[in-house]
Formats: structure tokens, C-alpha cells, sequence
């Protein structure tokens, strides 16, 4: 069974977010996608100051298996990306909650970030969608 963190927050797309200050938030992809895309050989990440919006591929996973689009899970600036994964793309396997995160965004209204957050899905609700 698919590893799901209680204090994350999922996507239907296979995507957690974690708060990581007021207005700013870490994305990856979970558990269940990395055993799903199988080894992952290719990351292309987001230009960093990007203006996405909320839905929108800004991410690309390559896989031994297939290609798979990473979306934003709400519209704000891309902030940060992990370069680590340019020479280490790997880590999306071997630890998709930690060193393996993608990109980090940041919104201007920390307010409006509490009802996106709560939006998103609880750990028992992906794991609905997983059918875990």
C-alpha cells in the first residue's frame, strides 16, 4: 500500500502539498505516482518567478515507462525548484515526500491559501482515489 502522509495535502493528479510558511508551499508527486511511473530518469521543472495557474502542467516526470505532466495544484509564483534533480532524478523514487519534492510556490494572500489547502484532499480522501 502506498505510503500517504497524515499532515500533506493531495491532488486527484497524484500531487502533494505541504505548507512550508504563510504563504508559500512545497509540491511533489506521491508515493502511489512514483510506483506507478516506475524508474523516473527526467525532470524538467518550472522556470523559477513562473505565474501558474491553479490546474495548469508546469512539470514534466519521464519515467522508463511514459511521460506524465505535473500540474499546479493552486495559480501562484513559482518560488524555488530542486536543481538536485537534474543530475538525481532518481530521488523522486526513493523519497517522494522529502528530498525527491519538485518545486515550491508562493501566493500573495496567505488567507486565500488556507481555502485552497482546504480544498485539496485529506490523506483518507486520496487514498479514495487510489482506492486504498
Amino acid at each position: 500500500m502506498a505510503h500517504t502522509p497524515e499532515e500533506l495535502r493531495y491532488t486527484e493528479e497524484h500531487e502533494w502539498v505541504n505548507r512550508i510558511g504563510p504563504n508559500r508551499v512545497r509540491v511533489g508527486i506521491t508515493d502511489y505516482a512514483q510506483t506507478q511511473l516506475g524508474d523516473v530518469v527526467f525532470v524538467q521543472l518550472p522556470d523559477v518567478d513562473r505565474e501558474a495557474t491553479a490546474g495548469e502542467s508546469i512539470a514534466e516526470v519521464e519515467s522508463t515507462k511514459s511521460v506524465s505532466d505535473i500540474y499546479a495544484p493552486l495559480a501562484a509564483k513559482v518560488v524555488a525548484v530542486n536543481g538536485e534533480l537534474d543530475a538525481q532524478p532518481e530521488l523522486l523514487n526513493s523519497d517522494p515526500y522529502g528530498d525527491g519534492w519538485l518545486f515550491e510556490l508562493e501566493v500573495a494572500d496567505p488567507a486565500g491559501l488556507d481555502v485552497t489547502l482546504g480544498e485539496l484532499l485529506d490523506a483518507a480522501g486520496y487514498q479514495g482515489v487510489i482506492g486504498g
